[in-house]
């Protein structure tokens, strides 16, 4: 038996079992061993029946008397009596008719199980059963700290505790797949010890001690995978790109408002990267409406004054032309051309901007998907801008980097703060910029919790501000209106305020499920006024500029991440007008910790640091993304552990030692290379 043996070979799985597995996607002993248990219950205290109380608990009894009767649709329940020398017990199990034979033998059994009071009497609820003469032969369930696994698919903790007590021989003979240099250096238990520890647990310190190893080599791995990438693109040439001063100047000079401390760092540090012989592989993060796509443009300017061409990558139209809009009016007093390539421009306009693309006319295109087609090839592309990267895939940034005779520089922009540690691990290889202040004469959004029966104040308030001349979002979390769900429809809100407190104003509809033009259309005429509340969904969460809106409403706030509470309350607050941002709650229950948060905090880094611990990184780096980090026990939030692992990886690469002689290690790193290179 080894790790790729199938699992139908091993004792105990038939091919009923087999096929539960396998829709669980373990296949092999490998994927079953390395399926970690998200919990572990404590029934390593046995007490009598005298003794028991509310909780998880293990007594060693005899079941004096058993019954089993059908109930409704199928159902059929069990009851029993359970005894030891200090009194008696009522035990019953939920369509588990087996247990009539299997305790009528009188004999005695270890059960664990939830001792709780339900249908108006204490019981102990669906307990195991393992007969105390079997101790020695190693129970699988009671007297011992129980591993509880994910229920993928219906799959029963029970049988994958049955299957891994098969395999507990070979967990003890696993080779290592860390270097042992490193095991040692760092105190860590073996891997084999590590699995025993969460599957097997005696104590504890059993668990933490395996906790901490796995989660080390989980963090090794995705370290190594950025070192080797950066060391990667260290060997690459990329296209020179030299700095040129009297540019730069008039491009500052020529703009209708003071660039930042940060804005200006940023910029320093890309022209910089331009000059040197690797090509620039840089994150550009900024809070939300920090002015990113100012630096880009600079950048872009930097690049076409060398010969080069720029292309400018988002993941919506609206965001794309947006950005395209914003170079235009940055870039056209130059001379310099751009141009917009999305699915809407079709036809002769698509075909002469391709033209003009191919030829060099054009200097900066901006676009989304269409961007990464074949048809289109660039006269001399330099510099990409990957905005929002983490909502493109590896491929079709690489696709785009690949239109390049050379490695172009490359920019990845994020307006969702990334948190320091997730940074160091996920985008490890990258260099980073951080725009953390707001343009000059912008003002903090004031952010206030808000009751659901105290709605009409706020719609007065709301009214207020468009008497003034401004305009407003409302924000919904669902489209259609259900009738089993409190959450706000936007569609119901819609026709709800549009026939009500706001029928003397003009409301737009925005949903995910709107065509292109229609979702243009709508954008459009809130963006030039014509519309005094929008009524959306999340889609407004990125990229949307409209500075003359000052109050964001989001209601059921409750029900959604801080990271993007905080980006929706980024598309206010964008010109020098004050600015309001209503959190309406589902109920008037105390707030949670979260909105408390926002409530108090405009720092988009600081809030993202919270995200973090609170929800996990699936909230900031995007929940498919974080899910293909495979990682079972590490978390992105425990900066000590990615300290440590970070300074092993260092250590590793600097060693020169065969990663290949440690293949599970190899081919993690790989794949991790794969997926979170830029380039």
């Amino acid at each position: 038996m080894n790790t790729t043996t199938p699992l139908q070979s091993i004792k105990g799985v038939g091919p009923k079992s087999a096929e539960q597995f396998a829709v669980a996607g373990l296949r092999t002993v490998g994927d079953l061993i390395t399926f970690l248990p998200r919990k572990h219950e404590d029934f390593t205290e046995v007490v009598s029946i005298a003794d028991i109380h509310p909780g998880k608990m293990t007594i060693k009894a005899r079941c004096e008397k058993i019954a089993t009767r059908p109930v409704r649709r199928g159902m059929k329940i069990t009851t029993a009596t359970l005894v030891d020398d200090s009194g008696k017990l009522q035990a019953v199990w939920f369509n588990q008719p087996y247990r009539t034979a299997q305790l009528a033998s009188g004999d005695e059994f270890y059960f664990s199980g939830e001792f709780e009071f339900q249908y108006n009497r204490y019981q102990l609820t669906n307990p195991s059963a393992e007969k105390v003469s079997d101790i020695g032969k190693g129970t699988v369930q009671t007297d011992r700290l129980l591993p509880v696994y994910s229920a993928i698919k219906g799959l029963k903790s029970q049988l994958v505790r049955k299957i891994l007590a098969e395999l507990k021989p070979l967990m003890t003979m696993l080779p290592e797949t860390l270097p042992p240099a490193i095991v040692a250096h760092e105190g860590l238990v073996s891997y084999g010890d590590a699995l025993l520890g969460m599957h097997f647990p005696k104590t504890r310190d059993d668990v933490a001690r395996a906790r901490e190893r796995l989660a080390f080599e989980e963090l090794f791995q995705l370290l190594l995978a950025s070192q080797l990438n950066r060391q990667a693109n260290a060997k690459l040439e990329g296209w020179h790109i030299p700095f040129d001063l009297p540019a730069v100047k008039e491009f500052v000079a020529k703009l209708p408002f003071e660039l930042t401390g940060a804005q200006r760092r940023a910029a320093w540090e890309i022209i910089q990267d331009f000059e040197k012989q690797t090509p620039m592989n840089r994150l550009l993060q900024g809070d939300v409406g920090s002015g990113k796509t100012v630096v880009a443009g600079l950048a872009a300017l930097s690049a076409a004054r060398a010969g080069y061409q720029t292309a400018l990558m988002a993941p919506t139209e609206i965001l794309a032309s947006q950005h395209a809009e914003t170079l235009s009016r940055l870039l056209e007093p130059f001379g310099l051309t751009v141009g917009l390539a999305t699915g809407s421009v079709k036809g002769k306009a698509r075909t002469t901007l391709y033209d003009q693309v191919a030829n060099g006319t054009v200097a900066v295109v901006v676009g989304t998907h269409a961007l990464i087609q074949d048809s289109l090839q660039f006269h001399k592309l330099g510099f990409v801008v990957v905005d929002e990267q983490h909502r493109f895939g590896v491929e079709q940034r690489q696709r785009l980097l690949a239109k390049s005779e050379r490695m172009p520089h490359l920019l990845a922009m994020t307006a969702t703060p990334i948190p320091r540690s997730l940074a160091l691990t996920v985008y490890g290889e990258l260099d980073v910029s951080i725009l953390n202040e707001r343009p000059k004469g912008r003002k903090e959004i004031i952010t206030k919790l808000w009751s659901p029966n105290s709605t009409a104040q706020l719609y007065d308030l709301a009214d207020e501000q468009i008497a003034s001349g401004r305009q407003a979002y409302i924000i919904c979390s669902l489209i259609d209106d259900n009738p089993d769900n409190d959450v706000k429809s936007v569609e119901a809100e819609y026709k709800r305020l549009r026939g009500t407190r706001f029928k003397h104003r003009k409301i737009g509809l925005l949903h995910g499920k709107l065509k292109a033009e229609e979702k243009d259309a709508v954008m459009t005429a809130f963006a030039t006024g014509e519309l005094d509340i929008l009524i959306s969904t999340t889609v407004v969460e990125v990229g949307v500029d409209v500075p003359n809106a000052t109050v964001m409403i989001i209601e059921n706030a409750d029900r959604f991440g801080l990271s993007q509470l905080h980006q929706l309350r980024g598309r206010v607050g964008r010109s020098a007008h004050q600015s309001f941002c209503y959190l309406v709650m589902s109920d008037s229950k105390k707030p949670s910790q979260r909105l408390r948060e926002i409530e108090k905090s405009n720092d988009g880094f600081y809030l993202a640091e919270v995200d973090l611990r609170l929800r996990g990184p699936g909230e900031i780096y995007g929940k498919a993304q974080h899910g293909a980090l495979n990682l079972q026990i590490a978390t992105l939030a425990d900066t000590k552990l990615i300290a440590k692992a970070q300074k092993a990886a260092r250590t590793f690469v600097l060693s020169g030692e065969d990663m290949l002689q440690y293949s599970q290690l190899a081919g993690q790193v790989e794949y991790y290379q794969r997926l979170t290179t830029l380039n």
